[in-house]
């Protein structure tokens, strides 16, 4: 079954095409959609075994984007399908599902106006996840549509990690509470490590680190998410790119009122202004973080100390949460490809089992591998994220 994923941005449209089967799966094409809305549109398409292709031109909305993709999955010189009749599914990534998915769904009416109901509180991601499958069903009528929430994974969270301290009227009015993020990307490298280090995945504690631009810590309990550092929106936890993660919230009142600012001026300082950017003045991107660092730029080097060391309060939380720990999985652009995060997270934690492989650790750069020692009781490894495979997953099961 041929089987189209979305992951719909707001100015952008990442893809992948993929062939499912009960006992396989086979990448044909992945792509992506840039500049929406602008006159300098952009798409890259990476067609396997052809030559990539990239198409310049206005792509006023996410419709034409798609039949941009469209087009090129069916070109005669770099397209995967004959005919979009080969397309049997899509399915979409959506980042809010609150408490109304515990799991993927197809789409219905009903779907879209519940992932509707939640744009208040996913205002950057769900108008424009939502039009992805609007779009879809312009272009590709009748085919069957999937979507598959970041949030679906963590609602096995327990009431005592997922509510707030704040009156419980508020969790009743508006359902205030944490929520948590990158939930695919959490549920498959728990999986996959779990199958990389001999672990019966429903008897085990996992702690699994996506850490990027965006980064979460979750505690995976027997499978099931049990905490996680991501809360009712993506800015809790982690110090990120532009993120402040977690903050004392009477130093932001204090700023907001210091300087005048509303609070869509306080919002767009946390998640915008804040982090490694705010940190540095220099960038959002760990790379050039990692270039300011080495040249003894002082607050690159406080920077990523303290991103770094935000990671490893929470594996050390995570771990009495749960009552000890069997793996510590890395993943994510910087969590896969950063041999000094993942050494600056484990060193000291020799006390809790682990027993890191520091040669191992030098060359493991977005693979899977283990990164401990052979008599460590607890393992720590890196896994290649593939969120995309497990949205193609989800798809073909309800589908088929």
């Amino acid at each position: 079954m041929v089987i189209l994923v979305l992951n719909c941005g707001s100015s952008s449209i990442k893809y992948q095409v993929i062939d499912m089967t009960d006992t396989s799966s086979k990448l044909l094409a992945k792509g992506l959609v840039e500049r929406i809305g602008l006159s300098d549109g952009i798409l890259t398409h990476k067609p396997v075994g052809k030559e990539p292709f990239e198409l310049r031109q206005p792509i006023p909305d996410h419709t034409t984007g798609i039949r941009l993709v469209l087009d090129a999955l069916t070109d005669a010189q770099h397209g995967v399908i004959a005919s979009l009749d080969e397309v049997k599914a899509v399915g979409h990534r959506v980042a809010h599902g609150g408490e109304f998915f515990p799991a993927s769904c197809i789409v219905t009416e009903d779907v879209k106006e519940k992932i509707r109901s939640l744009f208040q509180i996913a205002p950057l991601h769900n108008p424009a996840n939502l039009e992805g499958v609007l779009s879809i069903e312009k272009v590709l009528p009748g085919v069957p549509q999937v979507t598959v929430f970041d949030t679906s994974f963590h609602q096995t969270i327990p009431a005592f990690n997922y509510m707030y301290a704040l009156p419980h009227a508020y969790y009743e009015k508006y359902r205030v509470r944490k929520y948590g993020f990158h939930g695919t990307s959490h549920k498959y490298v728990a999986r996959v490590g779990a199958e990389l280090a001999g672990l019966d995945l429903d008897n085990s504690k996992i702690i699994t680190c996506h850490i990027g631009n965006g980064g979460s810590v979750t505690a995976v309990l027997n499978g099931k998410s049990f905490d996680t550092s991501m809360g009712f929106s993506p800015l809790d936890g982690l110090v990120m790119g532009t993120r402040c993660g977690a903050v004392d919230a009477s130093a932001i009142t204090f700023i907001g009122e210091k300087e005048g600012m509303s609070y869509a001026e306080v919002n767009t300082m946390m998640n915008k202004k804040s982090g490694v950017l705010g940190l540095t003045d220099l960038s959002s991107d760990m790379r050039d973080i990692d270039r300011a660092y080495d040249e003894g730029n002082k607050q690159a080097i406080l920077a990523r100390d303290m991103y770094y060391t935000r990671v490893k309060k929470f594996v050390g939380a995570y771990a009495a949460e749960m009552g000890g720990v069997d793996l510590i999985v890395f993943t994510g652009g910087v969590g896969e490809n950063s041999a000094e995060l993942r050494q600056w997270v484990c060193n000291g934690l020799e006390f809790m089992g682990v027993k890191f492989d520091a040669e191992a650790n030098k060359g493991a750069r977005g693979v899977n591998k283990i990164l401990s020692t052979p008599d460590s009781k607890v393992k720590v490894a890196t896994i290649a994220t593939d969120e995309e495979l497990v949205i193609a997953t989800d798809t073909y099961n309800l589908v088929k």
